[in-house]
């Protein structure tokens, strides 16, 4: 229902409308240029992501290379990206959900 029953403002609306896709697309902006980090290993391996998930670096110390051993290398990897990427996602959260809240719980095609 719209306050008085009468029809709904469309200018008002497409200006509201115009606000909040300016406003997603800063906070996207923001979260691309954001960088998280995860680790494993005691800081054996870092991995640091973007805010919108893309693995941009991965640091590994030299003691974590055994070349007897690269199974145990390959899961510190995966658990530092797994571990950035949670970070990530909270920062997602942190910055889109309020964006999003009274959508139906989010945009379709967006990753929160």
């Amino acid at each position: 229902m719209f306050p008085g029953g009468g029809q709904p403002n469309m200018q008002q609306l497409l200006k509201q409308a115009q606000k909040m896709q300016q406003e997603l697309a800063k906070a996207q902006q923001e979260l691309a240029e954001a960088k998280v980090n995860g680790t494993a290993g005691g800081g054996l391996v870092e991995a640091t992501v973007t805010g919108s998930g893309e693995l941009v670096a991965l640091n590994i110390a030299p003691a974590a290379v055994d070349p007897e051993d690269t199974e145990t290398l390959a899961d510190l990897i995966l658990a530092a990206v797994r571990d950035a990427s949670q970070a990530a996602q909270k920062l997602q959260a942190e910055r889109m959900g309020p964006l999003t809240q009274g959508m139906g719980g989010g945009i379709p095609g967006l990753p929160f």
